[in-house]
Parts: C-alpha cells; structure tokens; sequence
C-alpha cells in the first residue's frame, strides 16, 4: 500500500495535460466525440435504421436521429437483454445497470459497454481523482483508503450471461484488481443488497481502517457515520478517522445536508459534487470553492441542451455549447458510447460558467411544481430549506413537497411532509423563513404569493423519523440510487405517504 499510493498519486497528477487539452478545445473535442460514436453506430440495427454510414454533421445527425426517452429504447434494450447483440452498440453489452432514480415501479436497465466502462465511467473517475490534486497538491488522500458506499449485485433471472445491479456495483465488479488496496471495505460487504444489514457490516468492518475519503449518496452516509459514533462512542468522525480529507457526493443536492456532516465530522474537510448517473459520468466539481461541476466532454458523450421549454414538443429544438447561456434550465440529450442515442437522461441542469463549461443539477424534468403558474424546481427548495433550517437552527433530513389546489373555501399551497433530525423551536417561524427565502429565490413564486392571491403560506407537517426510508422499504425501493422524491405537480407521492404514515403535525 505505502508503494503503490505514491506511483498512483504521480499517476493522477499526470493526467492533467489531458484534461487540460479538452477543456481548452471543448468544441472539437465533442465534434471528434461525435464522429467516434457515429462510426461505431453505422455497424448497429439502430445505426443502420437512421443510416449512420452517411452522417456527415451534426446538423444531419440532429435531423435524422429522434430524441429518445428510455422507452423509445426499451424495445432494443429488452432484445439486449435476451441475449442479442449490435442492437445499439457494435460491442457485446453483458452489463446493465439498473436504475429507477425514483420511487416509480418501473426500472430502467441502462446497457454498460466496455468503451462505456473504461472511456467513460473509469476515465472519468481517474480525472477526478486528477483534477482534486490539482485543487490540493499536498494531499494525502491515497496514504489511506477511500471508504466507497456503493450499491448491491444481482445475476439477471432472464439471460445467465447477461448480469445488473446498480451502477456502483457493477463498477466495482468490474474494477481491476489493485483497486482493493486503495478502497474499503470487501467486495462481499460493498455489495450487499439488504440495506440495514450493509450499513452494520460496513461500520464494523471499516472502524480500524485508515479512511482518508468517503464516496456516497449522503442519506445513507449520514446513517452510516451515525451508527459509527454510537458504535466507536465518539464525538464525531474526526475522532475515528482523523486523515479523513475529502467527501465526494452525489445523487441528490447536498444543500440539505452540509451542516449535519460539519457537525458530525468534527473538521473541516473538502465536499466534492459528482454527477455520475447509470447513463454515464458528466461532471464533477474541480474546485471547492465554486458550486459548479467542470463538464466532462471527452468521455465518450455528446451533449445537446433542450431549453426545458421544448419538453413535450413533437419535435424539441436543441442547441450546442455554443449556445448555452448561464442561468437557464436545460435538459441533457445525449449520445453515449453504451448505445444510448439522443437520451433525454430527464434531469435538468443549469450552466455556471461558460470557458471552462461548467454545470449544476437543478431538478428533474418531472420533478418541479407548476400548479399555479409559479415554476419551482428543486434548486429552489433545496437552497431555501437550508436557509429555512439555518435561520431556525433546525435539521432536516429529508422532505418533499406537492401543491394544495384551489377549493371553495381557500386558494392554492404547498403542503410539505418534512422529517427532522432537530425540529425547529417554532414551526410557523420556520414556515415564514421558508416561504421568504423561495420568494427570494424564485420570482414567479413570489408573484403568485402576492396578497395570497393564488398561493397562500405552505403547510408544513412534521414527520415522524425514518417514515421515508420505511416508506421506500416497503415499496422495495430502499438503498442504492432509490431517492426521496422531492417535487411533484401532483399529490401522488404526498397522499400516498399521508396514508402510509402515522404522523403528527403542526399547522
């Protein structure tokens, strides 16, 4: 370990001229991209279909290639599944990850080629690891082991040679040998699919380690640095493992959760935001200090930008990173090394910087409330239940929220089911404070809540600790890359969840 964490660390730093070529040249850069995954379509059932041996330009490929969402390609999918091949990719795919993203029943199966594991996923997390000792040249990070929470493995039921499990796990499955020297714990505990139990062998089994890093959807690290404090009787986790420097998250926005893991960390450390979906890896943070994740453009992706405006058109516009402007919502269409053709991944992201191009996650494209004209998305609540929280000295573990639509007697709202770890003192101070920091944050919202006209105070009720995970356990949806539905248009999660759940609140 002590010899192969410095080869690894020179390895890393290393890698910056590369990186630094794609970002100077981001245009080239995605058109040599396009050009490389066109040549590899022309020889699919699907290439052939939208005749690839001829498209010249981007413009063509834009004409003749529809956007795609996943069940335009589910037919093809499902075929790869059965054990077909040069359907989408001209490579053999045995590898699916399995995705749901949210608590729908239905669950995507996203085909992982070998180009997509080593020129995306793989390619991607060693600039990652490049682009931190480029931020922080003096780090020890890999004098110790990187604790990794990662998601559960399964052989598919329909073909024996076709296997799925989260996209952790089968990034894990397929990593090379010497990566076991610098990540913790076993293979045999990272992949466990029963949640709870994961969560006590991944505390017993990591304590005595060295842990200079945690990489982890920030509930279920939340839980796990909870259960090793009671376990270790510490204070905080600086005290367990005091070379900790560096927290790589993802999944959901870590707005709602930075002050728990200050306070239960103990130090100060580094907080880095990936953007890594079963679709491939886009983005990650390269400095600690700006929000906005670096775009990853020469990682086996094309990228076009849908104004989130275009959504549900018969034929959406999208446009280049030529175009982009800061500020505005898009949506990602992409074009992927592991067969996905113009997929509209369904999430929606805005532009922070434009030279490098750099990005953040804003919401889901389905994941927003519009019932009233008022347009708030999940960035909006993210930021102004932290404020919320700050202002009242409260915690919050998770929320989500859904309108309240006009009745007789009273106008329309927002109710909020929200699960505290600290409750405020006064839960209409903190319904205020909420409400004031969305007026400040969205102007559309603020316009509808003029003089109560269209949308009157939200409603807050306060539920009862771990309702959300009991919630998605018995749905069959707890752990891995399931999440908390934050925003909806409709009462769907809400009722459904008033009726799951014994609750007490306070209006």
């Amino acid at each position: 370990m002590k010899l192969l964490s410095p080869a690894i660390s020179r390895f890393a730093r290393l890698r910056n001229w590369r990186i630094e070529q794609w970002m100077q040249n981001p245009i080239a850069t995605q058109r040599d991209v396009l050009q490389d995954l066109v040549t590899h379509g022309q020889f699919t059932e699907f290439g052939r279909k939208y005749g690839m041996n001829n498209l010249f330009t981007i413009k063509e490929f834009k004409n003749r290639i529809p956007v795609n969402e996943y069940d335009d390609l589910k037919p093809y999918i499902e075929r790869l599944m059965q054990g077909e091949q040069n359907l989408l990719w001209n490579t053999p795919v045995t590898w699916f990850a399995k995705s749901s993203g949210t608590t729908s029943d239905k669950s995507k199966f996203i085909p992982i080629t070998e180009e997509s594991l080593q020129n995306c996923h793989y390619q991607s997390a060693k600039d990652v690891l490049s682009l931190y000792y480029k931020f922080n040249p003096d780090s020890d990070l890999l004098t110790g082991k990187g604790l990794v929470i990662g998601g559960s493995h399964q052989i598919s039921p329909i073909n024996d040679e076709a296997q799925y499990g989260d996209l952790s796990a089968v990034l894990l499955q397929n990593t090379p040998f010497w990566a076991s020297f610098i990540r913790t714990p076993e293979l045999s505990i990272a992949l466990m699919d029963e949640w709870e139990q994961k969560i006590e062998q991944l505390a017993q089994s990591t304590i005595q380690e060295n842990v200079t890093s945690i990489s982890g959807v920030p509930t279920w690290t939340l839980i796990l640095i909870k259960r090793i404090l009671e376990i270790t009787g510490k204070n905080s986790l600086s005290e367990v493992w005091p070379n900790l420097e560096l927290y790589f998250h993802g999944g959901v926005s870590f707005i709602p959760y930075q002050e728990q893991f200050r306070k239960l960390i103990g130090k100060d450390i580094y907080y880095f935001d990936l953007y890594n979906a079963s679709e491939g890896f886009f983005a990650a943070q390269n400095d600690a200090n700006d929000e906005g994740m670096l775009l990853f453009l020469n990682h086996g992706i094309f990228y076009e930008f849908m104004p989130v405006e275009e959504y549900g058109t018969n034929q959406p516009r999208t446009i280049g990173l030529q175009q982009v402007q800061i500020g505005k919502n898009y949506a990602p269409v992409i074009s992927t090394n592991g067969g996905l053709w113009r997929y509209l991944t369904g999430d929606t992201i805005q532009f922070t910087s434009l030279n490098p191009f750099k990005i953040k996650v804003s919401g889901r494209l389905k994941h927003f409330i519009n019932a009233f004209g008022e347009e708030l998305i999940v960035d909006n609540t993210d930021k102004a239940i932290a404020i919320a929280a700050q202002k009242t000295q409260s915690i919050i573990n998770e929320y989500t929220a859904a309108p309240v639509y006009f009745s007789d007697a009273q106008n329309g709202a927002h109710e909020w089911l929200i699960e505290f770890e600290k409750p405020p003192a006064n839960l209409d101070y903190f319904a205020f404070e909420l409400d004031c920091a969305l007026k400040s944050l969205n102007s559309d919202y603020e316009a509808k809540r003029q003089k109560d006209i269209a949308l009157r105070m939200p409603i807050i009720r306060i539920v009862q600790k771990n309702i959300f995970n009991n919630w998605l356990r018995q749905k069959g949806k707890l752990g891995g890359q399931h999440k908390v539905p934050r925003l909806a248009n409709n009462r769907m999660y809400v009722d459904e969840l008033l009726k799951f759940m014994q609750y007490s609140f306070v209006q």
